[in-house]
């Protein structure tokens, strides 16, 4: 904590946007540039530096005049860089690298200003702090003024390295350095995200006085109209986007060099942070969601015990099972039925539903004995959106075999799709042919086969249903998932997608590399 003392950042003081604003208007800006190459191929090699201007200006005096420039801020537009020769012995490819380790300290004084924000004017509040009880405000604010901190920290650092050589600074090193500081801080504050929100909506719902005294806290011009939810799920924001940034450093170093080796080492550090936060979310909130289901579902069949620390709910609800009789006077009759099925990762549970929502099981069988398939049988009326799901091993140890019917296309195939065995990992460079699309608007899923996305996620698409949703692989991590195609846009440039491929592939081989390293 000593190094508070040493020295006092010139862009947080001087910087005027908050960074949720800030965060938005450069995935914007990420979006406008995949869309540009995807309407004209960018062409490679050096790019001509405009012509120098008389005066030279030092990095120092450019971060305190950072707040006169626009959010989107280049390196190459400083003016001691833009009056050098240095710029003309890059490459473009070097000034990129270049534009993407700046962009990482400027968003980074651009999230601190808001955390200075989150702390003092929101958790430090003697009439906010009045409204709620200590555990309250406890859970509403977790370890917040220790992510401060650590991002004050970060950011002088940051700063140092960039003031001492504005042409060759590096900010993986920096990274690498704090990581330890990274977790120990945004391990707990993400894992508390639960209670977080939970507390925030009871509060909202049952206590008066914090609802009037935030409104006006909110309301204040430093909060430039912005919540306190806003800033409350900054740092989960932030730890994400920072991993992003670094992966975007990574793509842009030579391959081989010990650059390259050194951003792999901090986008592998921020990406197993990342895997333990998210972890723990869902760890806490599968051991939820059993409990509350154990509560709700009774057996007519073979009972087991269905809370396990191995198991988690993969997707559940509601379908009509179709059956074919013969009566006696020799005529087809089709009868219906409600059938609710809840899918975990290693069983799946047939009911009944009851009043309150209850469910009476009357069949099970592990996931490894089940199977879910297209059904091609036309019926008449409006009997669409039918698969066939086979148990091979029911809870009597026989076969089952039940016809059942979807309300739209996309359940259907969502159905199918999580009912089916796990798939082998893509090979990204053997998927050119695949679809691709990119994010304009954030998605946060509303049923456990969705995949969250954020603005500018570039996602390969595996599946698309009639009525609206696509079934695709997150290129920059591998998480897939469901999503509604309101929210992308396709990437129609065979150069652009493919390019996207091999960025993807590059970054995902540099990281195998560095596990075989440390092995």
């Amino acid at each position: 904590m000593g190094n508070f003392s040493r020295r006092c950042s010139k862009l947080i003081n001087s910087s005027q946007l908050l960074y949720q604003e800030y965060s938005d208007v450069f995935l914007n800006k990420e979006i406008q540039s995949q869309q540009r190459l995807d309407s004209l191929t960018e062409s490679p090699g050096p790019i001509s530096p405009r012509q120098p201007r008389k005066a030279l200006v030092s990095s120092e005096s450019y971060l305190r005049r950072l707040s006169m420039a626009s959010s989107g801020s280049l390196w190459q537009e400083i003016p001691v860089v833009r009056n050098s020769t240095v710029l003309l012995s890059m490459t473009h490819e070097d000034q990129k690298l270049q534009e993407a380790k700046f962009e990482l300290i400027v968003s980074e004084a651009s999230y601190l200003r808001s955390l200075h924000i989150a702390v003092d004017h929101f958790q430090h509040s003697e009439q906010l702090r009045a409204t709620l009880s200590n555990q309250d405000h406890q859970w509403l604010f977790s370890r917040l003024q220790d992510v401060r901190d650590v991002s004050t920290m970060f950011l002088s650092d940051l700063e140092e390295n960039f003031e001492n050589n504005i042409f060759t600074f590096q900010v993986c090193d920096v990274v690498l350095n704090h990581a330890p500081n990274f977790r120990r801080v945004y391990l707990p504050y993400v894992t508390n995200q639960t209670y977080q929100e939970r507390t925030f909506q009871s509060l909202l719902n049952s206590n008066s006085s914090f609802r009037e005294v935030l409104e006006k806290l909110e309301s204040a011009p430093i909060c430039q109209r912005l919540s306190l939810k806003s800033f409350l799920i900054l740092p989960f924001q932030r730890i994400t986007r920072l991993k992003l940034l670094l992966q975007n450093i990574l793509k842009r170093t030579q391959p081989g060099s010990a650059e390259e080796a050194e951003a792999t080492k901090a986008h592998h550090a921020l990406e197993e942070l990342i895997r333990d936060c998210n972890n723990n979310v869902q760890r806490m909130r599968r051991t939820e969601e059993l409990i509350y289901l154990s509560q709700k579902i009774e057996f007519e069949c073979k009972i087991f015990p269905l809370i396990s620390q191995s198991r988690w709910l993969v997707k559940s609800g509601e379908l009509t099972a179709l059956e074919l009789s013969v009566s006696q006077a020799l005529r087809r009759k089709l009868t219906t039925r409600p059938v609710h099925l809840h899918l975990f990762n290693d069983c799946l549970l047939l009911s009944r539903p009851r009043e309150g929502s209850r469910f009476l099981v009357f069949d099970h069988a592990p996931f490894s004995a089940v199977r879910g398939e297209k059904c091609e049988m036309k019926l008449h009326g409006a009997h669409k959106n039918l698969f066939r799901l086979f148990l091979q091993r029911n809870a009597q140890g026989s076969q089952a075999e039940f016809l059942l019917r979807t309300e739209t296309q996309s359940e259907k195939l969502r159905w199918i799709s999580a009912l089916a065995m796990p798939r082998e990992e893509l090979d990204l460079l053997e998927c050119y042919d695949s679809p691709q699309v990119q994010c304009l608007r954030a998605y946060k899923p509303r049923e456990n086969d969705e995949l969250a996305l954020e603005k500018a996620d570039v996602v390969m698409v595996t599946q698309q249903s009639s009525d609206g949703w696509l079934e695709g692989v997150r290129l920059s991590d591998g998480e897939q998932g469901w999503f509604p195609l309101q929210q992308v846009e396709f990437i129609s440039n065979p150069e652009v997608r493919a390019r996207n491929l091999k960025e993807a592939h590059r970054v995902k081989t540099a990281k195998l590399q560095l596990v075989e390293q440390q092995t």
